[in-house]
């Protein structure tokens, strides 16, 4: 299977479509962390606060303001992620099963962070944060997935090499129709399919109106251009992801409804306020006594 690179070493490829969907757990634990994996959201290069609840993460989107999101690799080998945000891979846009999203490539050790849609092999455009209405995704017709931000990530499949029964006098690769120690490997004659076919492409929902859309709710825009050069790299990913990566994102007020963030007028001038302004020291001297009967 060919992939992408970009010259920055960052790089995606195109999974293959032929494997069963069964091959992948069907509810995901959500984590931003995985051992060996991490997933975060920045704005100017900056981590937003995860806040842990209700068995999700969360972070605060900040309205207008462009993020990217950084994805790190931890292990000792390349491995490829799908990266999806509000349910739209952000290679082609295209909402499919985790084995056939399009992938980018991290080497070992290796970090990546993608700041918008790949929208050409040399441009991306910006992610930022927006309205339900003037999102990505409704103006694609696709809005089932606002406010999550996914990513899998897939192991490289390398089969073992069948062996072979000891001859002597014969050079190892050397034989009838075998490549010798000097000859080029055969370039694989495969090509990755980086045209949506027919059934992506559709209209997944009908286009949200503007009275269905409360103006608080977050979701994603597709913004200013950026160069974002890209290359096919080979990469052959196994059949089930490794990890499963997931953030969630609402504006304040959102957050305070879902119980993420707390409510202060909630408890404003009641029994939590005054708990809130409590101290530790205020007087002097010894400890009354209730027991004494001169009091």
């Amino acid at each position: 299977m060919h992939t992408l690179t970009t010259t920055s070493i960052r790089r995606l490829a195109l999974a293959g479509a032929a494997l069963l969907l069964a091959l992948v757990p069907a509810r995901p634990a959500l984590a931003v962390q995985r051992p060996g994996f991490s997933m975060e959201i920045l704005v100017e290069g900056v981590p937003l606060q995860e806040l842990t609840a209700r068995g999700a993460t969360y972070v605060e989107a900040l309205e207008g303001r462009e993020y990217s999101v950084r994805m790190t690799n931890h292990t000792a080998e390349r491995v490829a992620i799908a990266l999806s945000v509000d349910g739209l891979n952000s290679i082609d846009a295209r909402s499919t099963t985790l084995r056939q999203a399009s992938k980018w490539i991290v080497g070992p050790y290796g970090t990546l962070t993608v700041d918008g849609w790949q929208t050409s092999s040399s441009t991306a455009r910006r992610f930022f944060f927006t309205t339900e209405e003037r999102s990505y995704g409704a103006w694609l017709g696709r809005t089932t997935n606002l406010g999550v931000v996914s990513a899998a990530v897939f192991r490289e499949d390398r089969p073992f090499p069948t062996p072979r029964p000891y001859a002597p006098g014969r050079r190892e690769g050397a034989g009838p129709g075998e490549p010798g120690p000097n000859d080029a490997p055969e370039k694989s004659k495969r090509r990755g399919d980086l045209s949506r076919d027919a059934a992506s492409s559709r209209v997944e929902s009908e286009a949200i109106r503007e009275s269905d859309v409360a103006d608080d709710l977050a979701a994603t825009g597709i913004g200013r251009e950026l160069d974002h050069r890209v290359q096919r790299v080979e990469f052959r990913a196994q059949a089930a992801p490794t990890a499963l990566l997931e953030l969630r994102y609402e504006y304040h007020g959102a957050l305070v409804r879902l119980g993420v963030l707390p409510d202060p007028a909630a408890w404003i001038g009641g029994p939590l306020d005054r708990r809130e302004h409590a101290r530790g020291f205020i007087d002097e001297g010894f400890s009354p006594d209730p027991f004494r009967r001169d009091r």
